[in-house]
């Protein structure tokens, strides 16, 4: 197997935070969706992986490559989209064209205004007078345009109305329909994950909690409900979280390890973020 992306024991210690032996592996291939709270670590790792910020210790791969050494090679086979479009906001859509053609040397011109075509990105109104969502698909655009084989996507889609988002997630399943595309999609809207992602990986306070195959995270666990004293008839090393609620308790649990005569709710990727973030140890 191949690997779009490696990162082992990526270690920043910050003033007031830390990543912490942060390591996770993206099949080539494949999308993973990376997901945790504001603040958990997400966007710090994302900028590792670009060479944006320099780490303490660790390694950090892209197809394989060291991501300092073969620092210009990589980036040229890498799309990045964050939540903004962070470029100046008196261009528009032409001049970023006559830009990017320069820096990029497999850029696309006719796809490129394919892309905007589809879209219905004015070609000559200023970023400034863009909406969100046009500014989003604009970013899109010029990620895809030189052809990457991977994506690199930090909150693409937050704040956009559904059929933008629907819109947007349909480009990116045609991004993958080659078998040597990958997409990294580091989000709060875990719906979104759930119908594209192969695999999810969980930080927290700048710890990996888990990095799985998503069909198989969602099997693996199971939402319990009802008393604490019913609670008890539970296996004690079946329980993983427990919440509280105004009806009784919820307890996240190892399916596998639970008799088949308890009713479990399958959980969403939400649901077993907050158990893992907000739940109590059982």
């Amino acid at each position: 197997m191949t690997y779009a992306i490696e990162v082992a024991n990526l270690r920043k210690k910050f003033p007031q935070f830390q990543l912490v032996d942060v390591s996770f592996q993206l099949p080539t291939g494949t999308i993973m969706g990376f997901v945790g709270e504001n603040g958990a670590g997400k966007t710090s790792t994302i900028k590792y992986l670009l060479n944006l910020l320099q780490k303490d210790s660790g390694e950090v791969k892209l197809f394989g490559l060291d991501h300092v050494e073969h620092d210009i090679a990589i980036k040229e086979q890498i799309g990045v989209v964050f939540d903004d479009l962070y470029v100046p906001e008196t261009l528009n859509a032409t001049q970023i064209n006559h830009i990017l053609e320069k820096i990029y040397a497999n850029w696309d011109e006719a796809y490129y205004v394919e892309l905007l075509k589809r879209f219905k990105i004015p070609i000559k109104k200023p970023i400034k007078q863009l909406s969100r969502g046009m500014r989003m698909k604009l970013s899109i655009a010029m990620a895809l345009a030189h052809h990457p084989k991977l994506l690199i996507l930090d909150e693409p889609t937050s704040g956009l109305d559904p059929i933008v988002r629907d819109e947007i997630l349909d480009l990116f399943m045609e991004f993958m329909q080659d078998e040597d595309n990958s997409i990294l999609f580091s989000t709060h809207i875990t719906s979104d994950l759930e119908k594209i992602a192969d695999y999810i990986t969980f930080i927290h306070e700048g710890e990996i909690v888990f990095s799985k195959n998503k069909d198989e995270l969602l099997y693996d666990y199971g939402i319990w409900k009802g008393t604490v004293e019913q609670s008890k008839e539970l296996p004690e090393h079946a329980k993983v979280r427990m919440r509280k609620n105004a009806f009784g308790i919820e307890i996240l649990v190892n399916r596998k390890e639970v008799n088949k005569a308890f009713h479990l709710d399958k959980p969403s990727i939400e649901d077993i973020m907050l158990f893992f973030v907000k739940g109590a140890y059982v």
